[in-house]
Protein backbone atom coordinates (compact mmCIF):
# COMPACT_ATOMS: atom_id res chain seq x y z
CA UNK A 1 0.00 0.00 0.00
CA UNK A 2 1.56 3.60 -0.61
CA UNK A 3 0.52 6.55 1.87
CA UNK A 4 -1.49 9.15 0.21
CA UNK A 5 0.26 12.66 -0.30
CA UNK A 6 -2.03 15.46 0.05
CA UNK A 7 -2.58 18.03 -2.64
CA UNK A 8 -1.34 20.84 -1.06
CA UNK A 9 1.51 20.74 1.65
CA UNK A 10 0.56 21.57 5.30
CA UNK A 11 0.65 25.25 5.51
CA UNK A 12 1.87 27.12 8.79
CA UNK A 13 -0.11 29.07 11.03
CA UNK A 14 -0.07 32.52 9.47
CA UNK A 15 -1.36 30.72 6.26
CA UNK A 16 -4.14 29.36 7.93
CA UNK A 17 -5.00 32.62 9.99
CA UNK A 18 -4.15 35.19 6.64
CA UNK A 19 -6.33 32.99 4.56
CA UNK A 20 -9.12 32.21 7.13
CA UNK A 21 -8.93 36.60 7.25
CA UNK A 22 -9.38 37.05 3.86
CA UNK A 23 -12.47 34.14 3.53
CA UNK A 24 -13.88 35.68 6.10
CA UNK A 25 -13.27 39.30 4.63
CA UNK A 26 -14.52 38.01 1.29
CA UNK A 27 -17.69 36.65 2.94
CA UNK A 28 -18.90 40.05 5.15
CA UNK A 29 -18.21 41.64 1.97
CA UNK A 30 -21.17 39.22 0.37
CA UNK A 31 -23.31 39.33 3.43
CA UNK A 32 -23.42 43.48 2.66
CA UNK A 33 -23.81 42.88 -0.77
CA UNK A 34 -26.95 40.53 0.30
CA UNK A 35 -28.24 43.23 2.66
CA UNK A 36 -28.41 45.94 -0.01
CA UNK A 37 -30.41 43.90 -2.42
CA UNK A 38 -32.89 42.64 0.11
CA UNK A 39 -33.06 46.50 1.14
CA UNK A 40 -33.46 47.64 -1.95
CA UNK A 41 -36.08 45.02 -3.17
CA UNK A 42 -37.96 45.96 -0.27
CA UNK A 43 -37.52 49.75 -1.09
CA UNK A 44 -38.86 49.47 -4.47
CA UNK A 45 -42.28 47.37 -2.69
CA UNK A 46 -42.64 50.72 -0.34
CA UNK A 47 -42.37 52.97 -3.43
CA UNK A 48 -45.01 51.16 -4.94
CA UNK A 49 -47.16 51.69 -1.43
CA UNK A 50 -46.42 54.88 -1.08
CA UNK A 51 -47.05 55.95 -5.14
CA UNK A 52 -50.83 54.21 -4.41
CA UNK A 53 -51.18 56.59 -1.49
CA UNK A 54 -50.02 59.34 -3.59
CA UNK A 55 -52.27 58.70 -6.23
CA UNK A 56 -55.33 57.79 -4.24
CA UNK A 57 -54.77 61.20 -2.59
CA UNK A 58 -54.22 63.37 -6.54
CA UNK A 59 -57.68 61.74 -8.19
CA UNK A 60 -59.57 61.93 -4.68
CA UNK A 61 -58.92 65.77 -4.93
CA UNK A 62 -59.46 66.04 -8.76
CA UNK A 63 -62.50 64.05 -7.94
CA UNK A 64 -63.62 65.58 -5.04
CA UNK A 65 -63.81 69.00 -6.28
CA UNK A 66 -65.53 68.22 -9.77
CA UNK A 67 -67.78 66.06 -7.09
CA UNK A 68 -68.81 68.89 -4.20
CA UNK A 69 -69.32 71.24 -7.48
CA UNK A 70 -71.62 69.36 -9.59
CA UNK A 71 -73.61 67.85 -6.46
CA UNK A 72 -73.69 70.57 -4.80
CA UNK A 73 -74.87 72.60 -7.59
CA UNK A 74 -77.71 69.87 -8.10
CA UNK A 75 -78.74 69.18 -4.41
CA UNK A 76 -79.18 72.94 -4.25
CA UNK A 77 -81.89 72.28 -6.36
CA UNK A 78 -83.82 70.42 -3.83
CA UNK A 79 -81.81 71.94 -0.20
CA UNK A 80 -80.65 74.74 1.33
CA UNK A 81 -76.92 75.58 -0.23
CA UNK A 82 -75.17 74.96 2.92
CA UNK A 83 -77.63 71.39 2.99
CA UNK A 84 -76.59 70.46 -0.28
CA UNK A 85 -72.69 70.84 0.09
CA UNK A 86 -72.78 69.38 3.89
CA UNK A 87 -73.77 65.63 2.21
CA UNK A 88 -71.42 66.51 -0.53
CA UNK A 89 -68.36 66.59 1.25
CA UNK A 90 -69.70 63.62 4.06
CA UNK A 91 -69.76 61.40 1.20
CA UNK A 92 -66.20 62.70 0.02
CA UNK A 93 -64.79 61.95 3.65
CA UNK A 94 -66.10 58.34 3.05
CA UNK A 95 -64.26 57.70 0.11
CA UNK A 96 -61.32 58.98 0.91
CA UNK A 97 -61.30 57.14 4.31
CA UNK A 98 -61.90 53.91 1.92
CA UNK A 99 -58.61 54.58 -0.10
CA UNK A 100 -56.65 55.10 2.76
CA UNK A 101 -57.92 51.93 4.24
CA UNK A 102 -56.94 50.06 1.02
CA UNK A 103 -53.49 51.64 0.89
CA UNK A 104 -53.08 50.82 4.62
CA UNK A 105 -54.41 47.14 4.27
CA UNK A 106 -50.97 46.96 1.86
CA UNK A 107 -48.55 48.37 4.43
CA UNK A 108 -48.61 44.61 6.32
CA UNK A 109 -46.84 43.09 3.39
CA UNK A 110 -43.76 45.09 3.84
CA UNK A 111 -40.68 43.94 5.56
CA UNK A 112 -37.97 45.85 5.92
CA UNK A 113 -35.38 43.56 7.84
CA UNK A 114 -33.53 41.46 5.45
CA UNK A 115 -34.66 38.36 6.38
CA UNK A 116 -32.39 36.40 4.11
CA UNK A 117 -28.69 38.11 5.18
CA UNK A 118 -30.06 37.59 9.23
CA UNK A 119 -29.94 33.82 8.60
CA UNK A 120 -26.49 33.26 6.56
CA UNK A 121 -25.46 36.06 9.02
CA UNK A 122 -26.55 32.98 11.81
CA UNK A 123 -25.00 30.52 9.75
CA UNK A 124 -21.66 32.29 9.65
CA UNK A 125 -21.47 32.83 13.14
CA UNK A 126 -22.11 29.19 13.38
CA UNK A 127 -19.44 28.10 11.24
CA UNK A 128 -17.24 30.33 12.91
CA UNK A 129 -17.64 28.72 16.18
CA UNK A 130 -17.02 25.17 14.79
CA UNK A 131 -14.01 26.25 13.03
CA UNK A 132 -12.31 27.76 16.51
CA UNK A 133 -13.20 24.07 18.37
Amino acid sequence: MTAVEPKQADRSLSELVSSMTDDLTTLLRKEVELAKEELRAEGQKATKVAAGFGAAAGVGHYAGVALVITLGLLLDLLLPMWAAFLIVTVVLGAVAAALAQRARSQLPSLNPAPEQTIETLKEDVQWLKEQKS
